[in-house]
């Protein structure tokens, strides 16, 4: 049984790869068949799987469908994690895979809304007065000026916190495309806040 009796180091890089390293751990013990890695495995790596399929996501409402679709796969494919890349980025791959199929199966079966001014009802189901709020909501309105690309490198490297190398194996591109589409990125975004 794997335990983090150790404290979390203080640098938030240093903390990133340890949650990394525990996360891998957990995973390849749940590939040896350990049940109680398989809980821990999910539970490491389950906010930011709900983060990432957010960002690449234009439906709210299929977060939580699609983060789950990520973990079933994931698990149902654990026997094949070799751990030459961190847990994190190889499930972050999958979702990413995930988000596109629920592209694909949307676009063949097309869903309509028969129900009345669906605007007013979603603007009052909002949240008001959170801490932040506001300012979340210029942030994903600045992210979405940004191309797919981009934003999708902006989101991985600076709001998740992976590596430039991690970014590169969800988005299956090489590492120096993601540090110019982040890099491109930055630009256009400081382009809009001056």
């Amino acid at each position: 049984m794997i335990t983090s009796a150790l404290p979390a180091p203080a640098d938030p890089r240093a903390r990133r790869e340890s949650a990394d390293a525990s996360a891998t751990a957990w995973a390849l013990a749940a590939r040896a068949g350990d049940a109680d890695a398989v809980d821990h495995f999910v539970r490491a790596l389950h906010r930011d799987v709900l983060r990432y399929v957010s960002h690449l996501c234009g439906d709210p409402q299929a977060v939580d469908d699609l983060a789950q679709d990520t973990f079933l796969r994931a698990l149902g494919s654990l026997h094949r994690f070799e751990g030459r890349s961190s847990a994190r980025a190889w499930v972050l791959s999958i979702a990413r895979r995930a988000v596109v199929d629920g592209f694909r199966h949307a676009a063949v079966r097309p869903r309509r809304y028969d129900g009345s001014d669906w605007e007013a009802m979603v603007e009052r189901a909002q949240p008001r007065g959170v801490p932040g709020f506001d300012d979340g909501i210029v942030l994903l309105d600045l992210l979405e000026a940004l191309s797919e690309e981009r934003r999708e490198a902006f989101v991985l490297t600076q709001l998740l916190g992976l590596s430039y190398e991690e970014a590169a194996v969800v988005s299956g591109c090489p590492v120096g495309t993601v540090r110019s589409r982040v890099a491109r990125a930055r630009a256009a975004l400081t382009e809009l806040v001056v």
